[in-house]
């Protein structure tokens, strides 16, 4: 039931009215719940800040996908390995796959298109004409 009032808060359609119904929830589970709501009402500004962005944007910034495919990339090059023979051989393969996951992030995947990065600083040249090269 807590989670199902929670999830009310980011359904809204803009972040003033989520603001709004984070204070109703916030309100109405106080008594209940009183850390967990001054702790809510505390973190307002963090837990609704991808909201100022354009909204196109709002389903991945709040998707952990990127995280859980990195997560499984490492598990799965580890396994590989099996037993490591110290702390160091582990912090080199980790550090060569992130740096690996990095460079193919740079080069071949764009998780925001450049139009919908251009809504962001729509004053930009440089950003616009990248869009239009790439269209």
């Amino acid at each position: 039931m807590v989670a199902s009032i929670l999830r009310t808060i980011f359904a809204q359609s803009s972040q003033e009215a989520a603001r709004e119904q984070l204070r109703r929830v916030v309100k109405e589970l106080k008594g209940r719940f009183p850390k967990a709501m001054d702790i809510l009402s505390d973190a307002e500004d963090d837990v609704l800040a991808f909201m100022a962005l354009p909204f196109e944007h709002w389903r991945q910034i709040c998707s952990t996908n990127p995280l859980e495919r990195l997560n499984r990339e490492m598990r799965r090059r580890m396994d590989v390995v099996g037993i490591f023979p110290n702390r160091e051989a582990v912090l080199r393969l980790a550090g060569a796959i992130l740096q690996e996951q990095h460079e193919e992030w740079m080069v071949a995947r764009r998780y925001f298109s450049l139009e919908s990065m251009a809504k962001l600083k729509p004053n930009q040249p440089q950003l616009a004409a990248a869009t239009l090269l790439h269209k």
